[in-house]
């Protein structure tokens, strides 16, 4: 039952983040389902390898590379996705950043309840 909420969450964060973001299309309520459900699973399943082999680089940049591997996730589900487009890298960049703004902010809301 949490997996499930936990996609609901994201997908409503997908969506919101979708909407406010102009560089950013999501075209319906089905593909924010299917968008949430791929970038968990990248984020389980490619994002540690990412991590451990970009950890030279990370730790130059103090971190900030981790912003680079997030949108570099948003970019390939992006890729996989049929109504889903990014503008470009930066707009990836800044959906990542504002979908885990959201989604955090979703989850403190909803675990209250």
């Amino acid at each position: 039952m949490r997996i499930l909420v936990n996609l609901l969450i994201g997908t409503l964060a997908v969506l919101i983040t979708g909407y406010l973001l102009p560089g950013v299309s999501v075209t319906d309520f089905w593909t924010g389902v299917v968008i949430a459900a791929l970038l968990a699973l990248l984020n389980v399943l490619v994002k540690p390898i990412l991590v451990v082999l970009t950890i030279p680089i990370t730790v130059l940049t103090l971190g900030l590379f981790l912003f680079v591997i997030n949108a570099l996730m948003v970019m390939i589900v992006a890729e996989i996705v049929p109504g889903f487009t990014v503008g470009n890298f930066w707009w990836a960049l800044l959906f990542s950043l504002i979908l885990s703004i959201i989604n955090s902010l979703l989850s403190s809301v909803l675990s209250k309840a």
